[in-house]
């Protein structure tokens, strides 16, 4: 599907994961285009599922949620349906931002964004710990964030 995409559309993606409320005629000057042939171009995008969708990047200091810690998580079982039951748990839990199934020594990396240790702790112990499967945890806990 990739071949699909030419030097125009590769532009018009990065400048969009840039800034994705830059306007058509901006964002249509910044890659070479007209305003016209850069909605169209935008549209297939979107159509063909390139874009996903657009949202907002938000300060989480500001917010309070500035705790970020990375846990490993191990499963007691690895077959398709214990996976299955893992994945569909771990979307449920809000503080879980991301989950990535990895290819180690570990099954999945949580990257999970709480108030503070505390509350960090009680979605550990709580949630996480309580998903199907799941064997053990290791956390670590994020001191800066560099970009």
């Amino acid at each position: 599907m990739l071949d699909t995409l030419d030097k125009l559309d590769h532009s018009i993606l990065r400048e969009l994961r840039e800034d994705g409320r830059v306007t058509v005629t901006k964002l249509a000057s910044r890659v070479g285009l007209s305003k016209t042939p850069c909605q169209v171009r935008m549209r297939r995008l979107e159509d063909q599922g390139y874009i996903v969708g657009y949202t907002a990047l938000v300060d989480h200091k500001k917010l309070g949620d500035k705790h970020i810690a990375f846990v490993q998580v191990s499963l007691n079982d690895t077959k398709t349906k214990a996976l299955e039951a893992f994945n569909a748990s771990v979307r449920n839990i809000a503080e879980v931002e991301q989950c990535h199934m990895i290819a180690a020594d570990f099954d999945y990396l949580l990257k999970v964004r709480t108030s503070d240790i505390d509350a960090y702790r009680e979605v550990l112990g709580e949630k996480i710990s309580n998903l199907p499967h799941v064997k053990q945890t290791s956390t670590f806990v994020v001191m800066e964030d560099v970009k």
